[in-house]
């Protein structure tokens, strides 16, 4: 169609190449500006037609990619030039091979076809080998792809690619010739593919599937793995796949030579000490001179000594390592070599992508502005703190140089929403008709500053409650918080009726100390009516029984928090720790210490998996000292989401369902471990398998052990996080109330 258009053209320029042109005219043009015609043409009215520039136009207009077909028409001096464009593509579907939207979009992005493009059958092909390349990294072979196009108008298509995956291959067996030091357990580790294990189904066993596109790497992996048990010889060949197409199974074979291994002889940094104290450096390196040397310890501690020489303001230093080999006594000799280069101030940081927050509030969390000395640690921790303020759903800090010693910070965020609207219902035998609602935001207007209201409605209880939080009372390192609440419980027991209803507040004012460490004041204050009616009249006067009561609960907690996680909600490194101490006896009537101490720590293990796996740990210690009288309430409990999934919220504590006085419990110590998986990215969710173990009495943490294991559901949705938890007790007893499935909205590990 092509050549014939040019043809026509040229054909029609011949002719008439001695006229003159009165005008031009464009039919049928969309895809470019008639200003872009007029400048690809070359000419205008009054110019003489011309074969050769005519031709010349044309070709530059084919090679826009827009037109299917171009003819020019003279009348008289009047030059029509119509224009036939190819169609776009207005739709896209994918069958048969992904199912998450969010991949599919992946996909069309690397196969450049989507919406808006311009329709072309090389496209498409093209699109199809993306498609048959990834089945093929996938491990799939034989696989078919078709392409259906449907015409939607005359400008318009739309495209379907199905897909037939072909057949699967299996790694039957994985050989590892030349391997003696080192084995295939060590390198099942490290590579993407392994031989098809019993029950590859289950959790943690390979599948044996074949990942094409990892086998280049898989050599390299195994490699890496020589040199960080100190093998620097090692050299390890590209596999090779050996395909039986009749079962499609294959053997895997890797060919390795190890060599000698390395121990570390001497280790010598290069480094203007007045910049950093090498001493410092020696003594906080990874690498032990004596110890096997280990690849990766060595750039980890090219890492920690470029920080510790950025810290100083040096954003551009450089450190170079050498590693010398002495073969015959199979030893290595470290030398690394600092360029500081020129100290670096911030010139300005920059905010963008905030429509919502204030810019104040995101400058607040940054360690860094402008006239600074640049400090790499500073830089990496504002990201952190950033994180932490449930603002933002992203935080990147990129660094722009602009001349050899300043440079603008351009701190770019991802806003999330901070408000939440949360309201839920249900039904139970004993509460009937529960309703509860709560409307939150934890940065109003932008503010930081954060809001809620809560309130839980049934047959059996009302509670309400209000709370504001400031993390940085006008911008400055003082935090406040202020809480009233009330709730009225009707409780129905085989032998008493009890309505006991509670009004109080609580207000605390804390202050940053280090970074990421607070401590803080907090007064609480709680006025609490018990109305007991018994069965039998005379247990109204019986002192084994508890008895009609109004006291106050007056305290106040000394605390201490730490928290250095990445994030608030899934944080992959870091930790937090806590510790308060309240004494309830500041007038009121109960008189008791209690202590509570907490240590959560997180860490992701992506480097060892390649998968976005975190190991989570968790303990909790609370201790209550009786100084006088100790109430009901104050007793300690262990059970439930908080403590102990598995068993009943409040399942192990004083009993008082016959209404007789029981010793409370002020022991308690409280374990959880737990490997927390990726499931949609896109959608926020995770899911997790735990273990939890604790200990509670009432005088001694032995008097009650339970444990449990179990797995979850992770969700950071729009009304915040929800946890679904699927538990089962492993050394419950008769009598023990336990939980098979529970549910927490609002908090996290």
């Amino acid at each position: 169609m092509k050549n014939k258009a040019v043809l026509f053209s040229l054909a029609c320029a011949t002719a008439l190449c001695a006229n003159t042109i009165k005008s031009i005219e464009y039919k049928n043009l969309n895809k470019i500006s008639p200003k872009i015609v007029n400048e690809t043409l070359g000419f205008k009215a009054g110019d003489k037609l011309d074969n050769e520039k005519l031709n010349n136009a044309i070709k530059k207009f084919y090679d826009f990619g827009y037109f299917d077909d171009i003819v020019v028409f003279n009348n008289n001096g009047n030059v029509e030039l119509v224009f036939n464009e190819k169609p776009s593509i207005a739709k896209v579907e994918i069958k048969g091979y992904k199912t998450r939207e969010d991949e599919i979009e992946i996909m069309k992005d690397f196969m450049k076809v989507k919406k808006g493009v311009m329709y072309t059958k090389q496209r498409l092909e093209e699109g199809k080998k993306v498609i048959l390349d990834l089945l093929e990294s996938e491990g799939y072979i034989n696989s078919v792809v078709e392409i259906d196009t449907e015409k939607l108008n005359e400008n318009s298509v739309k495209v379907t690619y199905n897909v037939n995956k072909g057949d699967e291959i299996i790694i039957k067996k994985a050989n590892y010739y030349g391997s003696d030091k080192l084995d295939g357990d060590d390198f099942e580790d490290v590579t993407a593919n392994n031989e098809k294990e019993f029950a590859s189904w289950w959790f943690g066993q390979n599948s044996g599937e074949v990942k094409v596109d990892e086998l280049k790497f898989d050599s390299r992996r195994i490699n890496e793995l020589y040199f960080e048990n100190g093998y620097l010889d090692a050299q390890v060949k590209k596999p090779y796949l050996n395909i039986d197409f009749a079962s499609n199974q294959a053997n895997l074979d890797f060919f390795i030579t190890e060599g000698q291994k390395y121990t570390t002889n001497d280790i010598k940094i290069y480094v203007d000490s007045t910049i950093v104290d090498p001493k410092y450096l020696q003594e906080n390196l990874d690498l032990i001179v004596g110890n096997t040397f280990n690849i990766k310890k060595l750039r980890a501690d090219q890492d920690f000594i470029k920080t510790q020489v950025a810290n100083q303001g040096y954003a551009f230093a450089q450190v170079k390592f050498d590693i010398k080999e002495n073969t015959k006594d199979a030893t290595v000799d470290v030398v690394f070599n600092v360029i500081p280069g020129n100290k670096v101030y911030i010139n300005d940081v920059k905010i963008s992508g905030n429509t919502r927050t204030l810019d104040r509030v995101i400058r607040r969390n940054v360690y860094l502005a402008p006239g600074d000395l640049y400090n790499a640690t500073d830089l990496k921790d504002s990201i952190s703190k950033l994180r932490r303020t449930r603002s933002f759903d992203d935080v990147k800090i990129e660094e722009k140089r602009v001349s050899e010693d300043k440079i603008d910070l351009l701190v770019k965020v991802v806003e999330t929403s901070t408000g939440s609207l949360i309201v839920g219902g249900g039904y139970g035998s004993y509460d009937k008709l529960m309703i509860n609602a709560s409307v939150s935001d934890s940065s109003i207007f932008g503010s930081g500053i954060g809001v809620g209201v809560n309130a839980d409605l049934s047959a059996t209880r009302s509670k309400f409650s209000f709370n504001v939080k400031n993390p940085a009372i006008n911008d400055s390192e003082y935090n406040g918080e202020f809480e009233i609440h009330n709730s009225d419980d009707e409780i129905t027991r085989d032998t008493y009726d009890l309505d006991k209803n509670s009004l109080g507040f609580s207000v605390s004012v804390g202050k940053e100390v280090v970074r990421d460490m607070y401590v803080g004041l907090r007064y609480r204050l709680d006025t609490i009516e018990e109305d007991y009616q018994y069965d039998d009249t005379f247990k109204n006067n019986n002192p084994k029984y508890y008895q009609d009561a109004e006291y106050i609960t007056s305290s106040i907690t000394p605390y201490l928090n730490f928290d250095n996680t990445d994030d608030f909600y899934v944080p992959r490194e870091g930790y937090k720790m806590s510790s308060s101490l309240e004494f309830a006896g500041v007038g009121g009537d109960s008189e008791y210490l209690k202590s509570t101490t907490s240590f959560k720590y997180f860490h992701s293990i992506e480097d060892m998996t390649e998968l976005d796996w975190i190991f989570r740990f968790k303990t909790q210690m609370k201790v209550l000292a009786d100084l006088g009288q100790l109430n009901p309430g104050d007793s300690l409990y262990m059970g439930g989401v908080r403590s102990l999934r598995g068993y009943k919220s409040y399942a192990f504590g004083p009993n008082n369902d016959e209404g007789i006085k029981e010793t409370p419990y002020k022991r308690l110590w409280t374990n959880s471990l737990e490997l927390n998986f990726p499931l949609s990215d896109s959608a926020k969710m995770r899911w997790g398998v735990f273990y939890d173990y604790g200990m509670t009495g009432v005088d001694d943490f032995t008097d009650v052990k339970r444990s449990s294991t179990g797995a979850l559901l992770e969700w950071i949705s729009p009304v915040g996080p929800l946890q679904l938890i699927f538990a089962q007790p492993l050394d419950d007893e008769e009598g023990d109330e336990t939980s098979s499935f529970e549910f927490s909205l609002g908090a996290s590990f």
